[in-house]
């Protein structure tokens, strides 16, 4: 299934995408894309119903983020050996953890704000796992089963936040807009192997990232495995994956994002994304 969810901002409804790209309504079967509504048993009900009985929406609504009510939005660095290497850094023994405040989540085509005192705004491509069911300590073999499924995901970043002033990572990641998701949550079922697929970035018509999840250092199961063993994962958490190469801090010289670039992303099976980015004012 592609589950979604429109409307406007903090007022969206439940839905998914039927095989004819219609939306359907699902506010008649669950509250919202969240919680309880993610778990496997929750999941499989929703999957057998016919997408023809549920209403049609009309128009062209906006679409919000694919997840709601995500307490944790979990990013690891360096995930991509070919990332690693166009950033000078070497791959690290054990993932990269940081986070990205929850309040930087938007919608997949919304606009992205350029924060003040920024001159150095990047983008990332990733893949983005969410979680299903709450998991701890759970092992490598068994981690996928806490998946509720995946979602294109932009990892917007400031370098200078992120790397030149004190501290870690985390407020070069967490300015407001800087987590699109979605258009979509896949399930899981729908994915073959998460660890092969492709995926790309463009910045004003221009290809920057074109890469696939087979580079990732760390593949899903293992970091869902890792991260549980020092905290529980639940429902709606958002694991961010990594980059891979094509960053603008990679490029010779830096090209970083400013007001009116406008970013296209996506990742083969989960959908596509479109940003205008603007200055925070």
């Amino acid at each position: 299934m592609k589950l979604l969810r429109y409307g406007e901002a903090g007022s969206e409804r439940p839905g998914l995408l039927d095989a004819d790209g219609t939306i359907r309504d699902l506010s008649g079967h669950v509250t919202d894309i969240a919680g309880k509504a993610l778990d496997p048993a929750s999941l499989e009900t929703l999957s057998k119903l016919d997408p023809q009985s549920l209403p049609a929406v009309s128009g062209n609504p906006r679409i919000g983020a694919c997840v709601a009510g995500t307490g944790k939005f979990i990013c690891i660095g360096l995930n991509y050996s070919d990332h690693a290497a166009e950033t000078g850094a070497t791959v690290p023994p054990e993932p990269i953890i940081f986070m990205k405040a929850s309040s930087a989540i938007v919608g997949p085509d919304d606009d992205v704000l350029i924060p003040r005192g920024s001159v150095k705004t990047d983008w990332e491509v990733e893949l983005g796992v969410v979680i299903g069911k709450t998991a701890k300590y759970v092992t490598e073999a068994e981690a996928l089963d806490y998946v509720a499924g995946y979602c294109v995901a932009h990892d917007v970043s400031e370098r200078a936040f992120q790397a030149e002033r004190q501290g870690q990572w985390t407020k070069g990641k967490s300015c407001d807009t800087f987590g699109p998701i979605g258009p979509w949550l896949v399930t899981k079922d729908e994915i073959q192997d998460p660890q092969n697929i492709p995926m790309w970035l463009k910045v004003n018509g221009k290809t920057m990232q074109n890469g696939s999840t087979k580079t990732m250092v760390y593949g899903v199961a293992h970091l869902v495995s890792y991260l549980s063993q020092f905290m529980s994962l639940h429902p709606g958490d958002i694991i961010s994956t990594g980059t891979p190469p094509g960053v603008g801090l990679g490029m010779k010289p830096p090209v970083f994002l400013k007001p009116g670039d406008v970013v296209e992303l996506g990742i083969e099976g989960l959908g596509m994304q479109k940003q205008t980015f603007k200055a925070d004012e």
